[in-house]
């Protein structure tokens, strides 16, 4: 009994230490102490995620039922390590970053209240207790976008996701509803064997379609995109905090409900044209882009466009994959973003290198070939045709080499292995995905892989064209580098709708920045 009671509370040690790490008061003047304490708490926070997923993967355990409402899903063990190792590099780096900063402690209450309620919300097997969690990330989340309040462009940024969470807030409300309602309860495990059973009634076809659209308003999607753009007025750790963590919570809610996206086409239809067309955007957007932080922040939008489209292509495994290395990835640019621009400036003194056209041209084919050997050498079972093309076509890229460069052979030759080695390593990581019991399997859907694949293959050729000749498609820079006006209509129509009142609240530490900001409103 002791073992089961045990087993029933070490998920919750994560939840129960982010708690324990929110400081007292926020008036009182800072010192090393906070900080020390949420890096103490948050390295046993991060050691009791990492042993409770040792001990999963070592007794091959299922989903386990908790206390009334949460139960440890098996991805979610993955993504609560994730997440609370990147929340404590990201208090380190704080704890530097802010040094002579007011408002300190109101950073570390808000910041260890949004791991808190990430943990919770990993945990949650029922509607209202999703719902709850996933309101108080963004509520905390909300304090630390607006750290600078007399930035107006941060108090625009978190007025437009404030306005984007109320109306995810209201969709979850209405699906959670209406599955309650078809199903007889809120449980989600409830609900995975209720359609196990048989076809989805009308009732939980709309849920998963507000479902879908409660996920692509709080994964930051085209056309609800532009505040993921402008939080580069909050600090930076922030922003590694969002990009790497926050954001990506809509993969991990769409895999969690899975059975129900399996069950309506509509709904998969809907991810699969909103994935597609924000990462077709927003990559075409992202190379126009001169600032490293904003590039990186389109580049999140694109990978969110991608993993939703993998979501509803039902490439399950490969979308937990590509989770982990984005959340990753995005922490480690984010934080060393100093270094990038550095080296950034040194390319561009050495001048613009375009890449060769016969790279563009035959990576795709390479990269074809190359995942087809995989699959031979691994063994196993085959994987649909058009799944391996789309994925050559994503990885193609890494095989671009440049059309001149002062470096030589050597330094090209080097290039070409390493980004060969690349897309053999994605490519044994995707065959082997389901050996690390994420908790999901791959349901390729064959009706969307075709449109999925077009859509791919003319992101391919304009990017590849811009890459060989940039000014080929001049007439559209100027679109694509206005982000083809998506945000500014959405801006407009949202002020127009919910006008932001900027004043005492925000407590602007000049004039001229509340003039700015109440300009904004009323435009």
């Amino acid at each position: 009994m002791s073992a089961a009671l045990l087993l029933e509370a070490a998920p919750l040690a994560p939840v129960v230490l982010m708690l324990l790490a929110i400081p007292g008061s926020a008036s009182r003047p800072v010192h090393a102490a906070p900080w020390a304490r949420m890096l103490v708490l948050s390295s046993a926070a991060t050691l009791s995620a990492g042993a409770l997923l040792v001990w999963r993967l070592w007794h091959h355990t299922p989903t386990t039922p908790l206390l009334p409402g949460l139960a440890l899903f098996p991805f979610a063990a993955w993504m609560a390590l994730l997440v609370q190792f990147l929340g404590t590099v990201i208090a380190a780096f704080s704890a530097r970053y802010l040094q002579g900063e007011g408002a300190q402690r109101a950073y570390l209450r808000a910041l260890a209240g949004v791991l808190a309620g990430v943990q919770l919300l990993l945990l949650a097997d029922h509607w209202l207790v999703l719902i709850a969690a996933w309101a108080a990330i963004g509520s905390a989340l909300h304090r630390l976008l607006c750290f600078y309040p007399e930035r107006p462009f941060a108090l625009l940024a978190a007025h437009k996701k404030r306005i984007a969470d109320r109306l995810a807030d209201v969709a979850l409300l209405v699906a959670a509803g209406l599955a309650w309602w078809s199903v007889g309860s809120g449980s989600l495990a409830v609900l995975a064997r209720h359609l196990a059973q048989g076809p989805a009634a009308p009732a939980l076809q709309i849920s998963a379609v507000l479902l879908v659209l409660a996920v692509v308003l709080r994964t930051a999607l085209l056309p609800v995109h532009g505040w993921l753009i402008q939080v580069m007025e909050a600090p930076t750790p922030v922003s590694a905090l969002l990009h790497a963590g926050v954001v990506n919570l809509g993969g991990y809610v769409l895999l969690r409900f899975a059975p129900l996206l399996d069950a309506v086409p509509a709904a998969r239809w809907l991810l699969v044209a909103c994935g597609l067309c924000s990462a077709a955007l927003a990559g075409m957007v992202s190379l126009t882009r001169i600032s490293i932080k904003v590039r990186l922040a389109w580049s999140t939008v694109a990978q969110m466009g991608f993993m939703v489209l993998e979501c509803g292509l039902g490439l399950y495994a490969l979308a937990a994959l590509h989770l982990l290395g984005h959340s990753l990835y995005k922490a480690q640019a984010f934080l060393s973003a100093s270094d990038t621009v550095r080296q950034s400036r040194l390319r561009a003194l050495r001048g613009p290198v375009d890449a060769s056209a016969a790279s563009v041209l035959g990576a795709p084919f390479v990269a074809a070939a190359l995942l087809w050997l995989v699959q031979r050498a691994a063994g196993g079972a085959q994987w649909p045709w058009w799944w391996s093309l789309l994925l050559a076509l994503a990885w193609a890229p890494l095989l671009w080499l440049p059309a001149a460069s002062g470096q030589g052979v050597a330094a090209a030759a080097w290039r070409a292995v390493g980004g060969l080695a690349m897309v053999a390593a994605l490519g044994l990581a995707a065959h082997f995905a389901h050996r690390l019991e994420l908790g999901v399997q791959d349901l390729p859907w064959q009706p969307a892989g075709a449109l999925a694949l077009l859509g791919m293959g003319l992101l391919y050729l304009v990017l590849g064209t811009l890459q060989i000749r940039p000014q080929a498609l001049s007439a559209w820079r100027r679109w694509s580098y206005a982000g083809f006006y998506t945000d500014e209509i959405f801006t407009r129509v949202a002020l127009r709708l919910w006008p932001a009142r900027w004043g005492s609240a925000s407590q602007p530490r000049d004039a001229s920045s509340a003039q700015r900001a109440n300009a904004w409103s009323s435009q």
